[in-house]
């Protein structure tokens, strides 16, 4: 098998610490991370075959709620529209009954003169 050359750079202290674990482990630098890398990989797969029928459900779920989502309505105007002529001097007639029919030097309830 064709081997690869794979070049990294990280700070000194941290590659004489990896040193010093492969000389422990009894490998080479090269095959010390290797072997760290290998296990990384196999752990980090183990793990996603655990979750994988969990992360289906979850896919499955926010599937179905974005097709729901899709299927409402929208959402009603909630902009309020001009005032009808009507709507106008009903409005005025009521404000009449509360402040008088001459409000322009009238104080409004509850405020100092």
């Amino acid at each position: 098998m064709a081997r690869t050359r794979i070049t990294i750079s990280l700070e000194r202290e941290k590659a004489e610490r990896i040193r010093q674990h492969a000389e422990r482990a009894g490998l080479d630098v090269s095959a010390y991370l290797v072997h760290a890398a290998t296990r990384q990989m196999a752990e980090t797969e183990a793990i996603e075959k655990q979750f994988s029928g969990v992360d289906a459900l979850i896919a499955a779920a926010e599937a179905e709620a974005a097709a729901e989502a899709a299927a409402l309505s929208p959402e009603p105007d909630t902009t309020t529209p001009e005032l009808t002529e009507q709507e106008r001097r009903d409005v005025a007639a009521a404000l009449n009954l509360v402040y008088g029919e001459d409000r322009t030097n009238a104080q409004r309830p509850g405020h100092a003169a």
